[in-house]
């Protein structure tokens, strides 16, 4: 293997694990205050076609980023609606909400197909990107910062700010966050909220990075990976950035087998290979359900309403 193409590679895994990252630190703050939210698929698809409209329209790709957070952010309100206010199903709700992303989504792209748009540019100057290592530390899109300063930026919140103190309490146990005086519906709203701005970005990271042209489902389902992600890491940030770039290792070994024209495996099967690895890890962790379930929030996916 050349320098050149061992390079290659591993740019190719850091560009497919971000928006995976992204969308899985979101969630992993939702689940920590007690929300399940299947629903992240749908608002990754929201944030890519309402990324690249906007891009499209305005020339300004970094403006489509920013669109693609509120417009997923504004979805998860309807979620946070329906499973905080009316005390909805969660899982039912996301489910719902993934169906109903994936059809505007559809809709809204319909007459976009095919066509390209600008991407984000480098944070840092085009030289820097043309050796070899130094292309490793400084090729990259702004959003690959992004995600790796979010999930310093997370682990700091949950672990060391007041704020992270009080929404994992409510994650914990609803009931005595709200007998000493804590919001539990507003924390929750503020963290699906969070959850859905991110899955937002990690969906325009799609439109504007990888591919920069629209395609209807364009996320492939990357989505149920970056559930599975939170659940894989123990809903811990940093085991959360090595399963993101573990898969991101297993979908970049499909694209460059796919590529090297590896005969003996058939299309279909190098094509499933994320989603089977997800079902590998999903299973070895129901395998140890005891310590899982520690690691668990305990109010997560339970309807809360106040006593009082």
């Amino acid at each position: 293997m050349t320098p050149e193409l061992a390079v290659s590679i591993l740019m190719a895994v850091v560009a497919t694990s971000t928006p995976l990252l992204i969308a899985a630190l979101g969630e992993l703050v939702v689940e920590k205050a007690g929300v399940l939210n299947l629903g992240v698929e749908g608002m990754m698809l929201i944030g890519a076609v309402t990324a690249f409209i906007v891009a499209s329209a305005t020339g300004v790709p970094s403006l489509g980023v920013l669109a693609a957070a509120l417009a997923a952010a504004l979805s998860s309100m309807v979620f946070g609606y329906l499973t905080l206010t009316l005390t909805a199903n969660q899982v039912a709700t996301g489910l719902a909400l993934t169906i109903f992303g994936t059809g505007v989504s559809a809709l809204l792209g319909a007459s976009f197909v095919g066509i390209t748009t600008g991407t984000l540019g480098l944070v840092f100057p085009a030289n820097l990107a043309t050796d070899p290592i130094l292309r490793i530390l400084f090729g990259h899109s702004p959003l690959v910062y992004f995600s790796l300063l979010m999930t310093l930026g997370v682990w700091w919140f949950l672990s060391k700010s007041r704020a992270g103190l009080i929404l994992r309490a409510v994650g914990e146990s609803d009931s005595s966050a709200h007998s000493i005086g804590y919001r539990v519906i507003g924390v929750r709203y503020l963290a699906v909220l969070f959850g859905g701005a991110m899955a937002g970005i990690a969906g325009s990271y799609y439109s504007l990075v990888l591919t920069p042209m629209w395609a209807e489902r364009l996320t492939a389902g990357r989505g149920w990976i970056a559930i599975a992600l939170v659940v894989f890491a123990a809903w811990r940030p940093g085991r959360l950035l090595l399963g993101a770039y573990l898969f991101g290792a297993v979908i970049t070994f499909e694209l460059q087998a796919k590529a090297a024209g590896w005969s003996f495996l058939a299309p279909e099967v190098l094509t499933s290979l994320p989603y089977l690895a997800t079902i590998l890890v999903l299973a070895l962790i129901s395998s140890r359900r005891a310590s899982a379930r520690l690691a668990a929030p305990a109010c997560l996916a339970k309807p809360f309403r106040a006593s009082a």
